[in-house]
């Protein structure tokens, strides 16, 4: 596993965005990271998230310590917070992980003994409607693929992470960390670190292991390396989510594609193609890399599609109808 420094504080919270540190929030942070193994970048969002609360807790009551904070903090006051930040326009999902956040700190100061009640036992996530990804054709994907050109070494490092997206549906963050070892040339397979660090083997089909060869083999050297990860910018250095963000967007405009698209476009359309493809629910879930299913099931309308076409295509009764 791949040991990253954190230093995680709750950060700028309440109204005036002043740093707003609480010690058993630091701890709560630490047993998220060392118990649960949750990412990095969640984890910021937490440190965020507590920041922003203990902010608005300390506006309301102004002059009590640290250790008498929490207990200050009742259903009343989780109220007006919830209505604070609805009123700042927060979107569902982000209430949602505030939430979260909320119940999972203060189920931990009362199993430390910290508090007696747990005022957030009650909070529950806002409902809102569960949207369906935006999923490329394979026409477009084909476009997209097709956009870089081949014959620097910016184009062919381009072409080879796109490639590797669609393979592998990688996350952007998956792919920006790959570095040169994660790649077997013997077996095809790609060693990915996703979220918490957990480690998954994603196979690689030969078209696109094949590029990936030869970037690394020919174009890689080019970029005079600087960093340890596999695709580099200018500088030699390790491109970084955004940087990644731009070029799929470029390449989708070279390519005449008009959908809203990102990285994770390439994610959703690599898991939709597959089931498309015949592929089950749970190896889908495996090569994402999603720990529980349910993450997953936001796919399965694809599933339905499909049983419904088989359905009506192999079902004797069907068959019947239509052909009598």
């Amino acid at each position: 596993m791949r040991a990253k420094g954190h230093g995680l504080k709750p950060e700028a919270g309440g109204v005036d965005g002043r740093t707003l540190p609480h010690p058993l929030a630091d701890v709560y942070l630490e047993n998220l990271l060392l118990q649960k193994g949750l990412s990095e970048n969640t984890l910021s969002a937490y440190s965020a998230d507590l920041g922003d609360f203990l902010g608005f807790v300390r506006d309301r009551l102004p002059g009590c310590a640290d250790d008498e904070l929490l207990r200050g903090v009742d259903e009343q006051i989780l109220f007006l917070y919830v209505v604070f930040v609805r009123k700042k326009g927060l979107g569902g999902r982000s209430l949602a992980r505030r939430l979260s956040a909320l119940r999972g700190f203060f189920a931990f100061a009362r199993e430390e003994g910290v508090l007696e009640k747990d005022p957030a036992r009650f909070l529950e996530n806002p409902k809102f409607a569960r949207s369906l990804p935006e999923v490329l054709t394979r026409a477009e994907m084909e476009a997209i693929l097709a956009a870089p050109r081949l014959s620097d070494k910016l184009g062919f490092r381009d072409r080879t992470m796109l490639e590797l997206l669609y393979a592998s549906g990688l996350r952007v963050s998956e792919l920006c960390s790959l570095r040169a070892l994660d790649f077997d040339p013997q077996r095809d397979i790609l060693r990915v670190f996703g979220k918490g660090a957990k480690e998954r083997l994603v196979p690689v089909h030969a078209e696109a292991a094949a590029f990936l060869a030869d970037y690394m083999n020919i174009w890689r050297p080019l970029f005079k390396p600087r960093a340890q990860e596999l695709f580099l910018n200018r500088s030699g250095k390790g491109l970084t989510r955004v940087a990644v963000w731009k070029l799929v967007q470029r390449y989708a405009l070279k390519a005449g594609v008009t959908v809203p698209i990102s990285p994770h476009t390439f994610r959703h359309s690599f898991a939709t193609h597959l089931l498309e493809g015949g592929a089950d629910l749970r190896s889908v879930q495996m090569l994402l890399g999603h720990a529980d299913v349910s993450a997953t099931e936001i796919y399965t309308h694809v599933q339905r599609e499909l049983v419904t076409r088989t359905h009506s295509r192999y079902h004797p009764r069907n068959f019947r109808t239509v052909h009598e």
